[in-house]
């Protein structure tokens, strides 16, 4: 079965293979496969067969302790749909014997697709050059920056012809359940959500955001919230963002203060310092480049801020990084 015919109605199973690499996360794996097992329990017909493949054929081991077996990827001669679910460790795990692999099942014609820190790893075997993708907001721009020829997206999940990208575990449900409505119907991919007690996105191309909203935010501050967290690396004043809104900055003010107790101005800052101290411990960027890409002018005014926020200076929160692409 071509590509492009995944995402086209079918009266036969799709053939799904799940390539599960070491340190990826139990709920990336849960939700790529159980939208497809409970699509075979509630469709009239089965819909969809899957088979697991390692990069060896040991066992992956999930961050979680579970291992999961399977056969060797270089052993999968052909699929509909090949899945690959990583999370830590990418660049060791990102090894030209696997990478060619990768490759080689792409040449047959299979949709290729990647959840979490799955994307990496097909960028890295150069299956998203001159495609569309995204891959989680905390990597998007490093994701970018490390793969030029990709048209980084920071949306949920997104379907550019052969490939599928996801941002993370729970947009890769909706990611599978936008396959599910293509091949058996919105009313059987409706069902399925409701299977799991799920929501699902209402657009798939919506943001990702770095926190969920807090529950006493407003429409208007989750609204402001939402900006704030879109320009972090140049806040704009807030005469502009309640401009932005079709609201006054005073009336901005008032509803910071009744739902969040804190004022505009302070929301923001500690948008931008809980984005630095994300920088500072999971990246390797210098603490130039950290200051400037969370809106501060100055190393100094940088360190000032970030040292009243988090109580140490942020040189004293670094750490080895285990793996970096």
């Amino acid at each position: 079965m071509k590509s492009a015919r995944i995402h086209a109605a079918s009266p036969a199973p799709l053939n799904v293979a799940i390539l599960v690499l070491d340190d990826c996360n139990t709920l990336s794996l849960a939700a790529a496969v159980d939208p497809l097992r409970a699509a075979n329990r509630l469709a009239p017909r089965r819909m969809f067969d899957w088979t697991y493949v390692t990069a060896t054929g040991q066992p992956a081991r999930l961050t979680s302790g579970l291992t999961v077996p399977g056969d060797p990827i270089a052993r999968l001669e052909a699929t509909d749909l090949l899945l690959v679910i990583a999370g830590f460790n990418l660049a060791a795990q990102s090894t030209p014997t696997l990478l060619a692999s990768l490759r080689r099942i792409a040449a047959t014609g299979a949709t290729i697709g990647g959840i979490d820190g799955g994307p990496w790893v097909l960028a890295s075997a150069g299956l998203l050059d001159g495609y569309r993708a995204t891959t989680h907001w905390e990597d998007l721009e490093s994701f970018a920056a490390r793969f030029p020829a990709v048209t980084t997206l920071r949306d949920r999940f997104h379907v550019d012809g052969p490939r599928m990208t996801s941002g993370g575990a729970t947009p890769a449900i909706d990611m599978m359940l936008h396959l599910i409505a293509a091949r058996g119907g919105e009313t059987l991919a409706a069902r399925v959500a409701g299977a799991f007690i799920y929501d699902a996105a209402p657009d798939p191309s919506r943001a990702q955001r770095r926190a969920a909203a807090r529950p006493n935010h407003s429409a208007l501050t989750a609204r402001a919230s939402a900006l704030m967290e879109d320009t972090l690396d140049a806040p704009l004043p807030m005469t502009e963002i309640a401009r932005c809104l079709g609201t006054s900055p005073r009336a901005l003010q008032a509803q910071f203060r009744a739902r969040l107790n804190t004022t505009p101005q302070a929301h923001s800052l500690s948008l931008r310092l809980a984005e630095a101290l994300r920088l500072v411990t999971d990246t390797n960027r210098s603490l130039t480049d950290i200051a400037l890409a969370t809106g501060f002018a100055s190393q100094s005014s940088f360190a000032r801020a970030f040292r009243a926020a988090h109580g140490r200076p942020a040189r004293d929160f670094r750490k080895p990084l285990v793996s970096s692409l």
